[in-house]
């Protein structure tokens, strides 16, 4: 299935702010901090996030470590599935959820002089 424009658009900023932290320790500390701060800050974009919902973000850059992120349990009851799931499930298939899973990323480059990813 192909992105929406928005989901392309949250995954390229999230793609930015990775990068960010990455190369800039101050930002990572910041991004920890207050995430929705740091990003405006370092975006000039305001993250609105859905109604009840807050943002965490934690270091997992440590080498010795695997992390292991559980995602809420989906809720099979108000999930609406597209003309292409629809067909799937007709012909006896499954369709488990999506969960966005980042590929490595290439190394990060040095963010603008006035301290904004772009």
């Amino acid at each position: 299935m192909k992105p929406t424009s928005s989901q392309q658009k949250s995954q390229e900023l999230l793609e930015k702010i990775i990068h960010k932290a990455w190369s800039d320790d101050a930002f990572k500390a910041a991004l920890i901090a207050n995430p929705l701060d740091a990003i405006e800050k370092a975006t000039g974009e305001r993250v609105q996030l859905p109604e009840g919902k807050t943002l965490i973000v934690r270091d997992q850059t440590s080498q010795e470590k695997i992390y292991v992120n559980i995602p809420a349990e989906p809720n099979m009851e108000d999930m609406e599935l597209s003309e292409e799931q629809l067909e799937v499930v007709a012909g006896g298939g499954i369709i488990w959820p999506a969960y966005v899973m980042l590929p490595i990323l290439p190394t990060p480059t040095n963010p603008s002089k006035d301290g904004r990813i772009s």
